[in-house]
């Protein structure tokens, strides 16, 4: 017991209760991605995951940009804003055209893309082109860019913040595919890579059903209740009895963000 009470006064003094929404989804992300694999990362919450996993764990991780850029040094305290600007490319080890990076999704070269909007439903379907449908048009979005080959083509981690009007039963409008119709509904419209991986917000980290693809929470972050998390989301979403509870962000997690974003452009 003695033993037992002194890891658990470790792991305590080895954690910090005082982190951002942004910082607890940007480590939670983080922690998914391993030495030697490719992330297909956008800017923002994607670009930080990427940057600190590549910082403390996972050396080897070759991070890409739409824009063209393969396997690029981010340097702490100047974030590109974009990912086709040239602080994306510092210390790349190639810069190809927008379509030859596309390519290499399609060749089964990239093992996780990042993936936000403003709509997801309970098969991870996203929407970032229509708020009231393409027919309504009630508020236009951003739209695709490489969203859909990317949702199409490799293993999807969507980042956002659990809100009802953003977890809905059916989105407006599919801009990305997730797992369509649920079942094997993915593969039988040709879509035969990727899929929804993992769902990472301020309140739990979310997977789908193995068999229906349906949502479900995987681990609940700390503090956070089932009734919480039900209470922002727009379906029936299943929780376990006694759901697994996230780690916290550890002192090294959250001083190695801050390192490299110390005017919080992306964690605040």
């Amino acid at each position: 017991m003695h033993e037992e009470a002194i890891n658990q006064r470790r792991e305590q003094e080895n954690t910090d209760l005082n982190y951002t929404a942004s910082e607890l989804m940007a480590v939670m992300s983080a922690r998914l991605l391993q030495d030697g694999q490719a992330v297909f990362a956008g800017i923002g919450i994607p670009l930080m995951a990427s940057t600190l996993a590549q910082n403390l764990h996972a050396q080897g991780l070759t991070i890409m940009f739409e824009g063209g850029v393969l396997g690029p040094i981010v340097e702490a305290g100047d974030l590109p804003g974009s990912p086709n600007e040239q602080r994306c490319a510092r210390r790349a080890n190639m810069i190809l055209s927008i379509t030859d990076v596309l390519l290499l999704l399609q060749r089964g070269y990239v093992d996780f893309g990042f993936m936000g909007g403003a709509q997801i439903d309970c098969y991870g379907n996203l929407n970032s082109s229509f708020i009231g449908g393409a027919e309504k048009n009630e508020i236009r979005l951003p739209g695709t860019g490489g969203g859909n080959d990317i949702a199409s083509l490799t293993q999807m981690i969507v980042v956002m913040k659990h809100e009802r009007r953003r977890f809905v039963d059916k989105v407006d409008f599919i801009t990305s595919p997730g797992f369509m119709a649920g079942g094997s509904s993915r593969s039988d419209s040709g879509l035969q890579m990727g899929g929804m991986y993992r769902v990472i917000t301020d309140l739990a980290i979310l997977d789908f059903d193995d068999t229906t693809r349906l949502m479900k929470v995987r681990a609940l972050h700390p503090g956070i209740s089932a009734k919480e998390v039900r209470d922002n989301t727009g379906f029936d979403i299943h929780i376990d009895d006694t759901p697994n509870v996230t780690k916290p962000p550890t002192v090294l997690e959250l001083a190695t963000l801050r390192h490299l974003d110390p005017k919080k452009i992306y964690t605040a």
